[in-house]
Protein backbone atom coordinates (compact mmCIF):
# COMPACT_ATOMS: atom_id res chain seq x y z
CA UNK A 1 0.00 0.00 0.00
CA UNK A 2 3.09 2.43 0.98
CA UNK A 3 3.80 2.02 -3.29
CA UNK A 4 0.02 2.88 -4.20
CA UNK A 5 0.66 5.82 -2.11
CA UNK A 6 3.93 7.41 -3.71
CA UNK A 7 2.20 6.81 -6.77
CA UNK A 8 -1.01 8.90 -5.76
CA UNK A 9 1.70 11.91 -4.92
CA UNK A 10 3.42 11.51 -8.15
CA UNK A 11 0.34 11.25 -10.32
CA UNK A 12 -1.06 14.38 -8.50
CA UNK A 13 0.88 16.97 -10.37
CA UNK A 14 0.90 15.43 -13.56
CA UNK A 15 -0.09 17.65 -16.56
CA UNK A 16 -4.08 17.76 -17.47
CA UNK A 17 -3.51 15.92 -20.73
CA UNK A 18 -2.41 12.68 -19.44
CA UNK A 19 -4.94 10.45 -17.70
CA UNK A 20 -3.48 8.76 -14.52
CA UNK A 21 -5.24 5.42 -13.74
CA UNK A 22 -4.31 3.16 -10.81
CA UNK A 23 -5.62 0.64 -8.11
CA UNK A 24 -7.26 -2.74 -9.16
CA UNK A 25 -5.80 -5.38 -11.41
CA UNK A 26 -7.75 -6.06 -14.86
CA UNK A 27 -8.56 -9.17 -16.01
CA UNK A 28 -8.33 -10.97 -18.70
CA UNK A 29 -10.28 -10.61 -21.95
CA UNK A 30 -10.80 -13.19 -24.65
CA UNK A 31 -9.26 -12.44 -27.86
CA UNK A 32 -10.98 -11.59 -31.13
CA UNK A 33 -10.77 -13.70 -34.64
CA UNK A 34 -7.64 -13.49 -36.01
CA UNK A 35 -6.68 -10.70 -38.77
CA UNK A 36 -5.16 -11.92 -41.82
CA UNK A 37 -3.38 -10.41 -44.67
CA UNK A 38 -5.59 -10.53 -47.71
CA UNK A 39 -4.06 -13.17 -50.20
CA UNK A 40 -2.96 -10.78 -53.00
CA UNK A 41 -0.07 -10.27 -55.35
CA UNK A 42 2.90 -8.07 -55.35
CA UNK A 43 1.42 -4.80 -54.22
CA UNK A 44 0.93 -2.10 -56.52
CA UNK A 45 -0.23 1.28 -56.81
CA UNK A 46 -0.79 2.80 -60.35
CA UNK A 47 0.75 -0.23 -61.92
CA UNK A 48 4.22 0.19 -59.91
CA UNK A 49 5.60 -1.29 -56.60
CA UNK A 50 5.67 0.46 -53.64
CA UNK A 51 8.65 -0.88 -52.23
CA UNK A 52 11.17 -0.37 -55.80
CA UNK A 53 14.33 -2.65 -55.08
CA UNK A 54 14.87 -2.81 -58.90
CA UNK A 55 16.62 1.19 -59.06
CA UNK A 56 19.26 0.04 -57.24
CA UNK A 57 20.73 3.46 -58.02
CA UNK A 58 17.67 5.40 -56.37
CA UNK A 59 17.77 3.04 -53.19
CA UNK A 60 20.94 3.70 -52.69
CA UNK A 61 21.44 7.28 -53.29
CA UNK A 62 22.33 8.45 -50.25
CA UNK A 63 25.13 5.66 -49.31
CA UNK A 64 29.02 6.76 -49.90
CA UNK A 65 31.11 4.25 -51.94
CA UNK A 66 32.97 3.20 -48.82
CA UNK A 67 30.51 2.46 -46.59
CA UNK A 68 28.55 0.60 -49.37
CA UNK A 69 32.04 -1.37 -49.48
CA UNK A 70 32.13 -1.94 -46.11
CA UNK A 71 29.03 -3.04 -45.06
CA UNK A 72 28.81 -5.53 -48.26
CA UNK A 73 31.83 -7.30 -46.76
CA UNK A 74 30.46 -7.34 -43.27
CA UNK A 75 27.56 -8.94 -45.06
CA UNK A 76 28.90 -11.21 -46.59
CA UNK A 77 31.22 -12.28 -43.71
CA UNK A 78 28.19 -12.62 -41.36
CA UNK A 79 26.46 -14.77 -43.80
CA UNK A 80 29.31 -17.29 -43.70
CA UNK A 81 28.37 -19.53 -40.38
CA UNK A 82 31.62 -20.87 -39.69
CA UNK A 83 33.22 -16.98 -39.11
CA UNK A 84 29.53 -16.56 -37.26
CA UNK A 85 30.54 -19.55 -35.15
CA UNK A 86 34.46 -18.69 -34.46
CA UNK A 87 33.36 -15.24 -33.59
CA UNK A 88 30.48 -16.25 -30.95
CA UNK A 89 33.05 -19.09 -29.94
CA UNK A 90 35.97 -16.73 -29.14
CA UNK A 91 34.08 -13.78 -27.29
CA UNK A 92 32.01 -16.52 -25.09
CA UNK A 93 35.25 -18.33 -24.72
CA UNK A 94 38.42 -17.88 -21.82
CA UNK A 95 40.31 -16.18 -24.30
CA UNK A 96 38.96 -12.78 -23.39
CA UNK A 97 40.04 -13.14 -19.96
CA UNK A 98 43.35 -12.51 -21.26
CA UNK A 99 44.62 -9.16 -21.14
CA UNK A 100 46.45 -8.86 -24.58
CA UNK A 101 44.14 -11.34 -26.06
CA UNK A 102 41.21 -9.50 -25.01
CA UNK A 103 42.53 -6.09 -26.60
CA UNK A 104 43.00 -7.92 -29.78
CA UNK A 105 39.76 -9.39 -29.90
CA UNK A 106 38.04 -6.42 -29.30
CA UNK A 107 39.96 -4.57 -31.69
CA UNK A 108 38.94 -7.02 -34.25
CA UNK A 109 35.46 -6.23 -32.98
CA UNK A 110 35.15 -2.73 -32.91
CA UNK A 111 36.20 -2.36 -36.88
CA UNK A 112 33.75 -5.04 -38.34
CA UNK A 113 30.61 -5.99 -36.52
CA UNK A 114 30.72 -3.08 -34.11
CA UNK A 115 31.14 -0.47 -36.74
CA UNK A 116 28.53 -2.19 -38.60
CA UNK A 117 25.68 -2.62 -36.13
CA UNK A 118 26.33 0.04 -33.52
CA UNK A 119 26.21 3.62 -33.63
CA UNK A 120 29.47 4.72 -31.48
CA UNK A 121 30.69 4.44 -28.09
CA UNK A 122 28.88 7.47 -27.22
CA UNK A 123 26.19 10.37 -27.21
CA UNK A 124 28.61 12.14 -29.54
CA UNK A 125 29.15 9.60 -31.80
CA UNK A 126 25.69 8.42 -32.07
CA UNK A 127 24.60 12.21 -32.49
CA UNK A 128 26.86 11.90 -36.28
CA UNK A 129 25.57 8.95 -37.06
CA UNK A 130 21.79 10.58 -36.59
CA UNK A 131 22.93 13.59 -38.04
CA UNK A 132 23.57 10.42 -41.54
CA UNK A 133 20.39 9.12 -40.90
CA UNK A 134 18.58 12.05 -41.30
CA UNK A 135 19.94 13.02 -43.77
CA UNK A 136 18.82 9.99 -45.72
CA UNK A 137 15.29 10.70 -44.54
CA UNK A 138 15.75 7.92 -41.88
CA UNK A 139 15.19 8.45 -38.07
CA UNK A 140 16.18 7.03 -35.12
CA UNK A 141 15.51 4.66 -32.44
CA UNK A 142 18.50 5.60 -29.41
CA UNK A 143 19.18 1.99 -27.30
CA UNK A 144 21.88 2.50 -25.02
CA UNK A 145 23.29 -0.59 -24.24
CA UNK A 146 22.91 -1.68 -20.52
CA UNK A 147 21.39 -4.84 -19.41
CA UNK A 148 21.10 -7.32 -16.89
CA UNK A 149 22.58 -5.31 -13.81
CA UNK A 150 23.39 -7.20 -10.44
CA UNK A 151 22.64 -4.53 -8.05
CA UNK A 152 20.36 -1.73 -7.13
CA UNK A 153 23.85 0.62 -7.68
CA UNK A 154 24.24 -0.33 -11.08
CA UNK A 155 20.30 0.26 -11.94
CA UNK A 156 20.67 3.70 -10.52
CA UNK A 157 23.92 4.57 -12.79
CA UNK A 158 21.99 3.05 -15.25
CA UNK A 159 19.13 5.21 -14.87
CA UNK A 160 21.40 8.38 -15.44
CA UNK A 161 22.55 7.22 -18.63
CA UNK A 162 18.71 6.91 -19.76
CA UNK A 163 18.39 10.22 -18.93
CA UNK A 164 21.21 11.36 -20.36
CA UNK A 165 20.12 9.98 -23.40
CA UNK A 166 16.72 11.22 -23.70
CA UNK A 167 18.39 14.55 -22.66
CA UNK A 168 20.27 14.45 -25.51
CA UNK A 169 17.66 14.56 -28.19
CA UNK A 170 16.94 17.90 -27.68
CA UNK A 171 20.67 18.65 -29.53
CA UNK A 172 19.77 16.76 -32.46
CA UNK A 173 17.95 17.44 -35.67
CA UNK A 174 14.47 18.30 -34.97
CA UNK A 175 12.15 14.71 -35.42
CA UNK A 176 15.03 12.65 -35.92
CA UNK A 177 14.56 10.26 -33.33
CA UNK A 178 11.70 8.26 -32.89
CA UNK A 179 12.36 6.52 -29.62
CA UNK A 180 14.53 6.33 -27.07
CA UNK A 181 14.81 2.14 -25.33
CA UNK A 182 15.07 1.21 -22.20
CA UNK A 183 15.75 -2.49 -21.43
CA UNK A 184 13.84 -3.11 -17.83
CA UNK A 185 16.84 -5.43 -16.78
CA UNK A 186 18.94 -2.52 -16.82
CA UNK A 187 16.73 -0.33 -13.71
CA UNK A 188 15.83 -3.48 -11.73
CA UNK A 189 17.70 -6.79 -11.09
CA UNK A 190 17.09 -9.99 -12.81
CA UNK A 191 17.08 -11.70 -10.02
CA UNK A 192 13.91 -9.49 -8.65
CA UNK A 193 12.24 -9.43 -11.83
CA UNK A 194 12.21 -13.23 -12.15
CA UNK A 195 10.41 -13.17 -8.75
CA UNK A 196 7.89 -10.84 -9.47
CA UNK A 197 7.60 -13.09 -13.11
CA UNK A 198 6.74 -16.40 -10.84
CA UNK A 199 4.03 -14.47 -8.53
CA UNK A 200 2.20 -12.74 -11.57
CA UNK A 201 2.54 -16.53 -13.56
CA UNK A 202 0.77 -18.30 -10.21
CA UNK A 203 -1.34 -15.11 -9.81
CA UNK A 204 -2.83 -16.03 -12.97
CA UNK A 205 -3.42 -19.65 -12.32
CA UNK A 206 -4.77 -19.19 -8.38
CA UNK A 207 -6.87 -16.04 -8.54
CA UNK A 208 -6.72 -16.38 -4.93
CA UNK A 209 -3.48 -15.13 -4.37
CA UNK A 210 -3.13 -11.42 -3.79
CA UNK A 211 -0.11 -9.15 -4.10
CA UNK A 212 -0.11 -6.39 -2.76
CA UNK A 213 2.14 -4.26 -4.72
CA UNK A 214 0.58 -4.77 -8.16
CA UNK A 215 -0.69 -1.43 -9.64
CA UNK A 216 -3.27 -1.27 -12.52
CA UNK A 217 -2.37 -3.19 -15.57
CA UNK A 218 -2.94 -4.54 -18.84
CA UNK A 219 -3.57 -8.62 -19.19
CA UNK A 220 0.04 -9.81 -18.89
CA UNK A 221 -0.10 -13.85 -19.38
CA UNK A 222 -3.08 -15.36 -21.53
CA UNK A 223 -3.94 -19.66 -21.22
CA UNK A 224 -1.19 -20.42 -23.93
CA UNK A 225 1.68 -18.28 -21.99
CA UNK A 226 4.64 -20.65 -20.86
CA UNK A 227 4.43 -21.13 -17.16
CA UNK A 228 6.65 -23.91 -16.60
CA UNK A 229 9.33 -21.72 -15.09
CA UNK A 230 6.88 -21.43 -11.38
CA UNK A 231 6.35 -24.62 -11.02
CA UNK A 232 5.71 -24.08 -7.12
CA UNK A 233 3.85 -21.57 -5.51
CA UNK A 234 6.31 -18.75 -4.71
CA UNK A 235 7.22 -17.09 -1.60
CA UNK A 236 5.52 -13.40 -1.68
CA UNK A 237 8.11 -10.78 -1.94
CA UNK A 238 9.90 -9.48 1.11
CA UNK A 239 9.67 -5.96 2.42
CA UNK A 240 13.18 -4.94 1.12
CA UNK A 241 11.72 -6.80 -2.56
CA UNK A 242 9.00 -5.07 -2.69
CA UNK A 243 11.20 -1.98 -1.80
CA UNK A 244 13.88 -2.60 -4.46
CA UNK A 245 10.20 -2.89 -6.94
CA UNK A 246 9.08 0.01 -6.01
CA UNK A 247 12.66 1.87 -6.48
CA UNK A 248 12.70 0.20 -9.97
CA UNK A 249 9.33 1.69 -10.79
CA UNK A 250 10.45 4.66 -9.49
CA UNK A 251 13.27 5.09 -12.40
CA UNK A 252 10.94 4.15 -14.50
CA UNK A 253 8.40 6.90 -13.77
CA UNK A 254 11.13 9.66 -13.86
CA UNK A 255 12.62 8.41 -17.71
CA UNK A 256 8.72 8.28 -18.78
CA UNK A 257 8.88 11.82 -17.07
CA UNK A 258 11.56 12.56 -18.66
CA UNK A 259 10.35 11.21 -22.26
CA UNK A 260 7.65 13.59 -21.94
CA UNK A 261 9.32 16.66 -21.30
CA UNK A 262 11.78 15.95 -24.16
CA UNK A 263 8.67 14.98 -26.57
CA UNK A 264 10.24 11.73 -27.40
CA UNK A 265 8.26 8.26 -26.92
CA UNK A 266 9.83 5.55 -25.09
CA UNK A 267 10.39 1.96 -25.93
CA UNK A 268 10.53 -1.33 -23.79
CA UNK A 269 12.26 -3.96 -25.17
CA UNK A 270 11.31 -7.41 -24.54
CA UNK A 271 13.67 -10.16 -23.07
CA UNK A 272 13.40 -14.16 -22.36
CA UNK A 273 10.06 -15.32 -21.31
CA UNK A 274 11.64 -16.25 -17.64
CA UNK A 275 11.97 -12.19 -17.15
CA UNK A 276 9.05 -11.01 -19.81
CA UNK A 277 5.89 -10.86 -17.39
CA UNK A 278 7.61 -8.92 -14.91
CA UNK A 279 8.97 -6.63 -17.66
CA UNK A 280 5.15 -6.29 -19.37
CA UNK A 281 3.80 -5.17 -15.77
CA UNK A 282 6.71 -2.27 -16.08
CA UNK A 283 5.62 -1.71 -19.25
CA UNK A 284 1.81 -1.39 -18.89
CA UNK A 285 1.76 0.26 -15.46
CA UNK A 286 3.58 2.98 -17.42
CA UNK A 287 1.25 2.74 -20.52
CA UNK A 288 -1.80 3.47 -18.37
CA UNK A 289 -0.41 6.49 -16.59
CA UNK A 290 2.08 7.87 -19.29
CA UNK A 291 -0.11 9.12 -22.78
CA UNK A 292 -0.51 12.50 -24.26
CA UNK A 293 -4.34 12.64 -25.25
CA UNK A 294 -4.45 9.93 -27.95
CA UNK A 295 -1.41 8.84 -28.48
CA UNK A 296 1.04 6.31 -26.42
CA UNK A 297 3.55 7.69 -24.42
CA UNK A 298 5.08 4.28 -23.77
CA UNK A 299 5.42 1.55 -26.83
CA UNK A 300 5.57 -2.41 -25.50
CA UNK A 301 7.31 -5.09 -27.71
CA UNK A 302 5.65 -8.22 -28.84
CA UNK A 303 7.85 -11.30 -29.91
CA UNK A 304 5.94 -13.40 -32.91
CA UNK A 305 8.04 -16.10 -32.31
CA UNK A 306 6.02 -16.94 -28.86
CA UNK A 307 3.30 -18.94 -29.22
CA UNK A 308 1.09 -16.85 -27.09
CA UNK A 309 2.08 -13.63 -28.46
CA UNK A 310 -1.06 -13.10 -30.85
CA UNK A 311 -3.47 -13.90 -27.73
CA UNK A 312 -1.72 -11.94 -25.64
CA UNK A 313 -2.30 -8.60 -28.07
CA UNK A 314 -5.26 -8.93 -28.71
CA UNK A 315 -6.50 -9.25 -24.68
CA UNK A 316 -3.90 -6.02 -24.30
CA UNK A 317 -5.57 -3.73 -27.12
CA UNK A 318 -8.90 -5.29 -25.93
CA UNK A 319 -8.21 -4.33 -22.13
CA UNK A 320 -6.33 -0.81 -23.42
CA UNK A 321 -9.69 0.50 -25.13
CA UNK A 322 -12.32 -0.33 -22.45
CA UNK A 323 -9.63 1.34 -20.20
CA UNK A 324 -9.76 4.23 -23.13
CA UNK A 325 -5.66 4.53 -22.87
CA UNK A 326 -3.91 4.49 -26.32
CA UNK A 327 -1.68 1.45 -26.35
CA UNK A 328 1.24 1.02 -28.75
CA UNK A 329 3.73 -1.85 -29.59
CA UNK A 330 6.47 -2.85 -31.53
CA UNK A 331 6.14 -5.80 -33.52
CA UNK A 332 9.49 -8.23 -33.52
CA UNK A 333 10.28 -11.80 -34.84
CA UNK A 334 12.51 -12.18 -31.69
CA UNK A 335 15.79 -12.45 -30.80
CA UNK A 336 16.32 -15.42 -27.74
CA UNK A 337 15.76 -18.49 -29.58
CA UNK A 338 18.03 -20.64 -28.86
CA UNK A 339 18.20 -20.19 -25.35
CA UNK A 340 14.09 -20.28 -24.92
CA UNK A 341 14.57 -23.58 -27.17
CA UNK A 342 17.48 -25.10 -25.01
CA UNK A 343 15.53 -23.78 -21.34
CA UNK A 344 12.53 -25.98 -22.36
CA UNK A 345 14.39 -28.99 -23.31
CA UNK A 346 16.56 -28.86 -20.36
CA UNK A 347 13.29 -28.82 -17.80
CA UNK A 348 11.49 -31.81 -20.83
CA UNK A 349 8.65 -29.25 -21.62
CA UNK A 350 7.23 -27.72 -25.07
CA UNK A 351 9.13 -24.75 -26.09
CA UNK A 352 7.18 -21.29 -26.20
CA UNK A 353 8.64 -20.61 -29.25
CA UNK A 354 6.69 -21.52 -32.92
CA UNK A 355 7.20 -24.44 -34.34
CA UNK A 356 8.22 -23.33 -37.63
CA UNK A 357 9.59 -19.52 -39.34
CA UNK A 358 6.63 -19.95 -41.50
CA UNK A 359 4.18 -20.21 -38.06
CA UNK A 360 6.50 -17.63 -36.61
CA UNK A 361 5.82 -15.13 -39.69
CA UNK A 362 2.00 -15.89 -40.21
CA UNK A 363 2.27 -14.91 -36.62
CA UNK A 364 3.91 -11.75 -37.31
CA UNK A 365 1.54 -11.06 -40.22
CA UNK A 366 -1.50 -11.67 -38.08
CA UNK A 367 -0.24 -9.53 -35.84
CA UNK A 368 0.37 -6.57 -38.00
CA UNK A 369 -2.64 -6.90 -40.08
CA UNK A 370 -4.71 -6.48 -36.76
CA UNK A 371 -2.90 -3.32 -35.70
CA UNK A 372 -3.03 -1.87 -39.32
CA UNK A 373 -6.68 -2.35 -39.02
CA UNK A 374 -7.03 -0.81 -35.99
CA UNK A 375 -5.11 2.15 -36.57
CA UNK A 376 -7.27 2.51 -39.72
CA UNK A 377 -10.14 2.88 -37.02
CA UNK A 378 -8.75 5.71 -35.22
CA UNK A 379 -6.84 3.26 -32.45
CA UNK A 380 -3.73 2.20 -31.72
CA UNK A 381 0.10 2.58 -32.91
CA UNK A 382 2.77 0.03 -33.97
CA UNK A 383 6.12 0.05 -35.54
CA UNK A 384 6.44 -2.97 -38.15
CA UNK A 385 10.18 -4.12 -36.81
CA UNK A 386 10.97 -6.27 -39.48
CA UNK A 387 13.79 -7.26 -41.84
CA UNK A 388 11.38 -9.82 -43.84
CA UNK A 389 10.70 -8.18 -47.18
CA UNK A 390 7.71 -9.76 -48.14
CA UNK A 391 6.35 -9.12 -44.61
CA UNK A 392 7.26 -5.33 -45.24
CA UNK A 393 5.62 -5.28 -48.50
CA UNK A 394 2.30 -6.62 -47.05
CA UNK A 395 1.85 -4.56 -44.60
CA UNK A 396 2.85 -1.79 -47.03
CA UNK A 397 -0.02 -2.74 -48.99
CA UNK A 398 -2.30 -3.53 -46.55
CA UNK A 399 -2.21 0.04 -44.92
CA UNK A 400 -2.78 1.82 -48.09
CA UNK A 401 -5.35 -0.44 -48.76
CA UNK A 402 -7.01 0.33 -45.28
CA UNK A 403 -6.31 4.20 -46.39
CA UNK A 404 -3.53 4.69 -44.06
CA UNK A 405 -1.57 8.11 -44.74
CA UNK A 406 1.99 6.87 -45.17
CA UNK A 407 3.21 9.45 -43.30
CA UNK A 408 0.76 8.47 -40.28
CA UNK A 409 2.19 8.81 -37.49
CA UNK A 410 0.69 5.65 -35.47
CA UNK A 411 2.40 3.68 -38.22
CA UNK A 412 6.09 3.18 -38.45
CA UNK A 413 8.59 0.59 -39.91
CA UNK A 414 11.92 -0.26 -37.77
CA UNK A 415 14.98 -2.30 -38.64
CA UNK A 416 18.15 -2.96 -36.83
CA UNK A 417 21.32 -0.51 -38.25
CA UNK A 418 23.42 -2.90 -40.48
CA UNK A 419 20.37 -4.79 -41.62
CA UNK A 420 17.77 -4.90 -44.06
CA UNK A 421 19.01 -1.51 -45.41
CA UNK A 422 17.23 -2.13 -48.68
CA UNK A 423 13.73 -2.16 -47.41
CA UNK A 424 14.19 0.81 -45.38
CA UNK A 425 15.38 2.80 -48.28
CA UNK A 426 12.66 1.06 -50.41
CA UNK A 427 10.30 1.94 -47.42
CA UNK A 428 11.59 5.27 -46.93
CA UNK A 429 11.67 6.29 -50.66
CA UNK A 430 7.84 5.20 -51.13
CA UNK A 431 7.00 7.79 -48.43
CA UNK A 432 6.68 5.47 -45.07
CA UNK A 433 8.01 6.41 -41.80
CA UNK A 434 11.17 4.20 -40.90
CA UNK A 435 13.38 4.03 -38.43
CA UNK A 436 16.86 2.66 -37.77
CA UNK A 437 17.50 1.16 -33.91
CA UNK A 438 20.89 2.46 -32.91
CA UNK A 439 22.26 0.45 -30.09
CA UNK A 440 25.26 2.16 -28.74
CA UNK A 441 27.76 2.08 -25.82
CA UNK A 442 31.14 0.98 -25.20
CA UNK A 443 32.39 -2.23 -27.36
CA UNK A 444 32.41 -3.98 -24.05
CA UNK A 445 29.00 -3.48 -23.04
CA UNK A 446 27.72 -3.90 -26.88
CA UNK A 447 29.03 -7.88 -26.97
CA UNK A 448 26.13 -9.37 -25.45
CA UNK A 449 23.87 -7.60 -28.28
CA UNK A 450 26.58 -8.34 -30.92
CA UNK A 451 26.07 -12.25 -29.72
CA UNK A 452 22.17 -11.95 -29.99
CA UNK A 453 22.88 -10.28 -33.41
CA UNK A 454 25.37 -12.92 -34.57
CA UNK A 455 22.61 -15.90 -33.76
CA UNK A 456 19.85 -14.28 -35.06
CA UNK A 457 21.43 -13.50 -38.61
CA UNK A 458 21.35 -17.13 -39.11
CA UNK A 459 17.77 -16.85 -39.87
CA UNK A 460 17.78 -13.78 -41.92
CA UNK A 461 19.92 -14.89 -44.24
CA UNK A 462 17.07 -14.19 -47.20
CA UNK A 463 17.15 -10.64 -46.55
CA UNK A 464 20.64 -10.39 -46.52
CA UNK A 465 21.69 -11.81 -49.77
CA UNK A 466 18.84 -9.25 -51.05
CA UNK A 467 21.11 -6.19 -49.44
CA UNK A 468 24.39 -8.21 -50.40
CA UNK A 469 23.14 -8.71 -54.10
CA UNK A 470 21.66 -5.02 -54.23
CA UNK A 471 25.04 -3.82 -52.74
CA UNK A 472 26.82 -5.37 -55.55
CA UNK A 473 24.76 -4.40 -58.50
CA UNK A 474 24.97 -0.39 -57.26
CA UNK A 475 28.77 -1.04 -56.95
CA UNK A 476 29.19 -2.08 -60.18
CA UNK A 477 27.46 0.40 -61.69
CA UNK A 478 29.26 2.93 -59.74
CA UNK A 479 32.09 1.34 -61.05
CA UNK A 480 31.26 1.07 -64.45
CA UNK A 481 30.17 4.81 -64.48
CA UNK A 482 33.49 6.28 -63.04
CA UNK A 483 35.53 4.44 -65.45
CA UNK A 484 33.29 5.11 -68.48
Amino acid sequence: MANRSVYSKLLHNRPCFFRCLSSATSSSVASPSPVNFAEKSEPTTTDKPIINFDDFKVLFSSVPTSKLIKSSINLHMAAIEPIVDTGMWVMNSRLMETPVLREIILGVVKNTVYEHFCAGKDLKEVARTVTKLCDQGIKAILDYGLEHVNDNESCDRNFNEFIQTIESTKFLPPSSVSFVVVKITAICTPSLLRRVSDLLRWEYKDKSLHLPWKLRTFPILSDSSPFYHTPNRPEPLTPEEENYLHLGHQRLINICEKCVEMNVPLLIDAEDTALQPAIDYFCYTASIMYHKDDEPIVFGTTQAYLKDAKERLFNVKKAADKMGVPVGFKLVRGAYMSSERQLASSLGVKSPIQDSIQETQRCYNDCAAFMLQEIANGSGSVVLATHNVESGKLAASKAIDLGIAKDNQNLQFAQLYGMADALSFGLGNAGFRVSKYLPFGHVEQIIPYLLRRAEENRGLLSTSSLDRHLMKKELMRRLTSSIS
